[in-house]
């Protein structure tokens, strides 16, 4: 581990290093214990691409996910409905921590 020093005029920087740590911690790493340095970095790359990629975030609101490419699919006045002949599916993040949903075809 290297110390990093606050770059000098950005007060911002630490209060945006402090709400990331306080965002692993809180979603993370309170409910897993990492047995070494490896098992944590894996842990922070799942988390980390969960986050980035498949995360609900509040500012985009609420809905269900995208459609996958080449399944056609009208524009719904209400998202918060699954459109016909699609399905919803979760997959396990971190073990079943977190979960990650998209739309699927109907079988």
């Amino acid at each position: 581990m290297q110390i990093l020093k606050t770059p000098v005029r950005a007060p911002k920087a630490k209060a945006i290093c402090e709400r990331a740590i306080g965002t692993i911690r809180r979603e993370c790493l309170d409910y897993l214990i990492p047995i070494g340095e490896g098992h944590l970095r894996r842990l922070l790359g799942e988390w980390i691409s969960h986050f980035n990629a498949s995360r609900p975030h509040s500012a985009l609101g609420p809905g269900i996910p995208d459609p996958p490419m080449g399944m056609p699919t009208e524009l719904q006045p209400d998202r918060r409905k699954v459109p016909p002949g699609a399905r919803v599916t979760a997959r396990p993040v971190l073990g079943g921590l977190h979960h990650e949903y998209s739309l699927q075809l109907a079988a």
